[in-house]
């Protein structure tokens, strides 16, 4: 750990708008670590590989069909050669600094096996929204239990990294998950080793019309519930309390919808 090689893998389709600024937030992070990005774009056609090419002295770059966004991703960790492994998707951002903070984590908490921190939402154009969203997150997440990760969800995907031993011992994303897949690995996480809490902002979740969480809630915790029930004890209890917890949720997002529904 004295230098480690951090690998962020980066799944990409279709993201030409955002992904320039997805690659300036990973490779302009500086500190004591060696940093890999791989990107795994499943065929883009909408000039997202054109952008990409700018990259290409500073990436690994690889183009092929997969079976969806958890596939591509387990492809790149594949390939992946770090002792730090995360994913960022190709129009979220990490904010500066992010990296030295999770190789410090790290080294100052040798028994961690798994981290995150705070995220920022932003729209389309970067500018910070549903503040209250984030914030409620990291009051969860500062309160952390098994129990309550089964609960909800409030883990931010793209905060988290995780030293390789882990992964190796839990294994990698379930493909047949199409939303929810993070939230499963959390939770197979999570049983090995509490996550390490960095109170500090790491990255930024872009939430937009055509994203799977803007445009799909529903469908996404309809899975949530399905894979809470994959890990969850037997027993009404915990049952009970997901399934308030979901529609409270729910109700939230469909008030932002229509509060908001240009920003989804």
């Amino acid at each position: 750990m004295s230098r480690p090689l951090v690998s962020i893998v980066v799944p990409s389709l279709d993201q030409r708008p955002f992904v320039a600024r997805t690659m300036e937030s990973l490779l302009s992070q500086r500190g004591d670590f060696d940093l890999e990005v791989r990107v795994q774009d499943g065929g883009s056609t909408d000039g997202t590989l054109e952008v990409l090419e700018g990259y290409r002295d500073r990436i690994s770059l690889v183009v092929e069909r997969d079976g969806g966004q958890a596939d591509a991703v387990n492809r790149g960790l594949s390939r992946a050669r770090g002792d730090i492994l995360a994913w960022v998707n190709s129009d979220d951002l990490l904010r500066p600094g992010a990296i030295q903070s999770v190789v410090e984590g790290f080294r100052d908490h040798p028994e961690a096996l798994w981290l995150h921190g705070m995220c920022d939402i932003v729209g389309a154009d970067d500018r910070i929204i549903r503040r209250p969203v984030a914030a409620y997150k990291h009051f969860r997440a500062r309160r952390h239990s098994l129990a309550g990760l089964l609960v909800e969800n409030y883990v931010s995907q793209m905060t988290v990294f995780w030293r390789r031993r882990m992964m190796e011992r839990v294994g990698v994303l379930d493909p047949t998950l199409r939303y929810t897949f993070d939230y499963d690995l959390w939770l197979r996480f999570a049983r090995v080793a509490p996550p390490l809490w960095l109170d500090r902002t790491l990255a930024a979740f872009r939430w937009h019309v055509t994203s799977k969480s803007g445009s799909a809630f529903e469908a996404q915790f309809e899975e949530d519930h399905r894979v809470f029930l994959r890990h969850a004890p037997p027993g009404p209890g915990l049952r009970l309390r997901k399934r308030m917890r979901t529609a409270q949720i729910l109700l939230v997002y469909r008030l932002l919808r229509a509060l908001r529904p240009g920003v989804r």
